[in-house]
């Protein structure tokens, strides 16, 4: 780690000339010609419409009020400090009570820290937040080098818990952050007080990948898993870019606001038995979200992040000796079976609402199950 361990305050600031010329490229944009019978905004089964899309670009050019945004966002204390060469942007909201527990919290892509923005209020009466935004991702931009993945991230999370003074703490992930997560509890089990995942039904692509699959599924189950890896491989085509050619789809995410809009707001359309719902997430808060991927460029360079974590000898790692606790939403009775299979988890909740970003969808049944955990473990 470098020696340089000051934490520099931060507001957001989007300079005026970025904000014009956002809205000129949208006004500008060259769409595709509309393919006949394709007419149905509702139908994400190509990917995203583009009636829906041409709708959500002329309301971020027209409707959306980034300022208004910007100043939600600035009522919460930031600061960036450099970690191991890497500027890291982190927001930091304080409970009154100077004892309350702190409480890292970690997401992934294609949220970002904002995607915590409506639950931080829920938590601040018993947690000191932390929320660390990705190298390469939002404002922890530019990359310094490459070789961030994932465990090298979770040791700069640890160095920045330690930098604010908190050398026990809480930990919460969703997605990528779910990863970060459990390595911190495997790799530093002494300061970690308890792991808390957000977890969905998305989760059962990554049964027989990422993690093995029980031996005595029946053959029900067995093909409820394939239709949920059938559902899950439709899914993927962005996470090859990621992993395997970021320098490849960077560029356009970069030059075309609309290119970016479409990349990320499909990836917010969940996976329900088999077919799509529109997110049940606030427009002006998904719209918050690509806008800071956009000012900031970092729809390259977050991708830069995927593409180390898949080629890196170190991924996902559990502790066996921190307490654990699993929050599923939309919630599929295959998970626990292929997750937890011998009921070794002692904090299961099950939520037949929400999805990949509870935070964003349901943030009042996230805030209960967190606060509920930790009192348990505290």
């Amino acid at each position: 780690m470098n020696a340089d361990t000051a934490l520099t305050p931060f507001r957001i600031d989007i300079p005026q000339a970025d904000l014009d010329e956002l809205r000129h490229r949208l006004a500008q944009t060259r769409w595709p010609l509309p393919v006949p019978g394709r007419d149905d905004r509702t139908d994400f089964s190509r990917g995203i419409p583009l009636p829906y899309l041409r709708d959500l670009a002329e309301y971020w050019r027209d409707g959306f009020d980034w300022r208004a945004q910007e100043a939600k966002l600035n009522e919460h204390e930031q600061f960036t400090t450099v970690v191991d060469g890497q500027t890291f942007h982190v927001v930091h909201a304080r409970s009154a009570d100077p004892d309350a527990t702190p409480l890292l919290l970690s997401n992934g892509w294609p949220a970002s820290f904002v995607e915590y923005e409506r639950l931080i209020p829920l938590l601040t009466e018993e947690f000191h937040v932390v929320i660390p935004s990705l190298p390469g991702l939002g404002f922890s931009t530019p990359l310094s080098a490459t070789g961030w993945d994932l465990a090298r991230t979770t040791e700069a999370y640890a160095e920045i818990m330690t930098r604010l003074g908190y050398e026990r703490f809480a930990a919460h992930g969703t997605d990528v952050g779910s990863g970060i997560t459990g390595r911190l509890a495997a790799t530093h089990p002494e300061r970690v007080i308890g792991t808390h995942l957000g977890a969905d039904r998305v989760w059962l692509g990554l049964v027989g990948d990422k993690f093995p699959a029980p031996g005595d599924l029946s053959d029900e189950e067995l093909a409820q898993l394939a239709a949920a890896h059938a559902a899950s491989a439709a899914e993927r085509g962005y996470l090859g870019m990621h992993n395997h050619r970021p320098d490849t789809i960077g560029p356009a995410l970069t030059d075309s606001p609309v290119g970016q809009l479409a990349w990320i707001v499909e990836k917010f359309k969940r996976r329900t038995d088999g077919g799509y719902r529109m997110p049940e997430v606030d427009r002006d808060q998904l719209l918050t979200n690509v806008s800071v991927s956009w000012f900031t460029r970092s729809g390259a360079s977050v991708a830069q992040f995927y593409y180390e974590s898949e080629h890196s000898e170190l991924d996902f790692a559990m502790a066996s000796g921190v307490p654990s606790g699993w929050a599923v939403f939309d919630a599929h009775p295959l998970i626990r079976r292929t997750m937890d299979p011998w009921r070794a988890i002692g904090h299961w909740s099950e939520f037949a609402e929400g999805g990949h970003f509870p935070a964003m969808e349901e943030p009042e049944l996230l805030a209960g199950d967190l606060r509920a955990f930790f009192r348990s473990v505290s």
